[in-house]
């Protein structure tokens, strides 16, 4: 049975468990003030070109939104996310359970337009609603689409225009920065939005991403917030090695541009075969459309999620790839998916 869940079913790139193995036994301050950590947001703030962020270790990218949001939103406040956003569907109500409401605006593709952040303004007029304060994004979005870089530009003129902070969850950013359809660099991210963050545990890290604020108002006390939410991890230098090794030698962007090529190596095959896609994914997330007897087949092989029904007879289903795919295992996938065909 392989495995086309998610991206995080491996553990971790050789070159990472091997410098967290080098350094086991060396004693060094704790909870990211050790000399990884250290070293390892001046690594970053070289590859983002901007000295003056603040870059914090986190664990998971939900314990990354649910501090980050909570932080700067007052009680009042609100998220203003797409339908399908992983803070609203995927996240047990985190966000919701900090005090702060999410504002679901049904989008086609996954991303959140000026219009959109526009409709929920209008629609909360006063102090009998809360006030739409932080858009949330992703990028890619949950449905493997990415933004391109007018589009991140006009999005964030607009929020700065309407007083809302921009706030990116860069769970799977390389994918997105690795995608063939992307004009952005990583570089142009501290001036296109207010906080993100890079994501590791799905890019080849054990765990760990690495949070950037980039807005100076937002910094203040920010490591007060960490440690109150249970995200300042005693053990912090686990999190500073894995960035060193995944950035040093650009391995980050090698293994997210290793998923992207995986899917769409899949995609080319599925596509051979006849078979349609809900969403047109340009990153390591596919959703073809498949009969629901086919898929049943396929089942007995492979492991994946069907993401939505379709309709009687057929389904979306979400194949993902990873950094540590194996090719044949994509040979193997669309010889079968022939083989069923027939």
């Amino acid at each position: 049975m392989y495995s086309f869940k998610n991206d995080y079913s491996e553990g971790a790139h050789p070159n990472i468990l091997k410098a967290l193995i080098e350094s086991n036994m060396q004693q060094t301050d704790g909870y990211g003030e050790d000399r990884y950590c250290m070293a390892a947001k001046k690594l970053l703030k070289d590859k983002l070109k901007r000295s003056d962020v603040d870059i914090h270790m986190f664990c998971g990218g939900t314990q990354t939104n649910l501090t980050a949001i909570s932080a700067f939103l007052r009680p009042h406040e609100a998220v203003i996310s797409a339908n399908t956003g992983h803070v609203l569907v995927h996240e047990t109500g985190a966000i919701e359970a900090t005090g702060h409401k999410i504002i679901s605006i049904k989008v086609g593709d996954g991303k959140l337009k000026p219009k959109h952040i526009q409709m929920a303004i209008d629609e909360h007029t006063d102090e009998h609603m809360v006030k739409p304060k932080l858009v949330y994004i992703s990028n890619p979005t949950e449905i493997g689409t990415i933004y391109k870089k007018q589009e991140l530009e006009d999005l964030y003129a607009y929020c700065t225009k309407s007083n809302i902070l921009l706030y990116i969850d860069g769970a799977r950013l390389g994918a997105a920065l690795c995608s063939k359809e992307n004009d952005i660099e990583i570089s142009d991210l501290p001036r296109l939005t207010d906080a993100f963050y890079i994501g590791g545990t799905k890019n080849g890290a054990l765990i760990g991403e690495a949070f950037v604020i980039c807005k100076d108002c937002l910094k203040e006390d920010f490591r007060y917030y960490i440690k109150q939410k249970g995200g300042l991890l005693a053990k912090g230098r686990l999190i500073g090695i894995q960035f060193l090794e995944l950035f040093k030698n650009d391995i980050y962007f090698d293994l997210a541009k290793h998923a992207n090529s995986m899917a769409e190596s899949l995609k080319i095959g599925i596509i051979k075969y006849g078979y349609k896609f809900l969403i047109d994914s340009p990153t390591n997330q596919i959703f073809p459309i498949l009969p629901n007897e086919i898929i049943a087949r396929l089942q007995e092989k492979y492991s994946f999620f069907i993401w939505q029904k379709v309709d009687k007879d057929n389904s979306a289903i979400r194949l993902v790839t990873s950094w540590a795919t194996k090719e044949e295992a994509v040979k193997s996938f669309i010889v079968d998916l022939r083989l069923v065909s027939e």
